[in-house]
């Protein structure tokens, strides 16, 4: 199964080698150059060290953690994200997980800044709490589901689900999240 923190040790040791170049070399050329924005720095990369994209931004995120004085704790992740205003949508995201972490034995679950994906061989589904009224759940289905709280939409997940308080977690729920399991083996 893919592991997104293996990949990106390796990709991380494959832009040392490739450059020459460690962490520090290139925390101090960005601090020369004055960038501290992400973009500024994944683009004075790509243009001064001739960096790919995903290169690039790899760099820009390891010098601005260390510049922050290391990577965040996922818990703190997790608690940013249902902080404030989106605390009261904190049992959605539990109930949702609960049904996530159970539907196989191989379920990883990777905490991320804006969101938690939840992984088999790939990502299978995605909750995010990106207003303070609705958790938003994203599925990867092969075809969408008959009911209309699923929007078919592009991009990292194939099909959306707006969930509002843990009731709207129903048993409907619970078999697309196993159906994205499945396709996702």
């Amino acid at each position: 199964m893919p592991d997104p923190e293996a990949g990106s040790a390796t990709q991380w040791r494959n832009i040392e080698a490739a450059t020459g170049l460690v962490l520090e070399d290139f925390s101090a050329s960005l601090r020369a150059a004055g960038l501290e924005r992400h973009g500024e720095m994944v683009a004075w990369l790509k243009t001064h060290l001739g960096l790919t994209h995903g290169n690039a931004n790899l760099v820009a995120l390891r010098v601005r953690e260390a510049w922050a004085g290391g990577a965040p704790d996922a818990s703190a992740l997790l608690e940013a994200q249902y902080a404030g205003a989106k605390a009261a949508l904190r049992p959605v995201y539990d109930r949702v997980t609960d049904i996530a972490l159970h539907v196989g034995p191989d379920v990883r679950m990777v905490i991320q800044k804006t969101g938690v994906s939840f992984r088999r061989t790939r990502q299978f589904a995605l909750v995010q709490a990106l207003s303070a009224k609705r958790v938003t759940l994203g599925l990867n289905l092969d075809a969408t589901p008959d009911d209309p709280r699923v929007t078919a939409v592009s991009g990292m997940c194939s099909h959306l689900v707006e969930l509002h308080d843990p009731a709207s977690v129903d048993d409907a729920v619970a078999g697309w999240i196993r159906m994205a399991y499945e396709r996702a083996g």
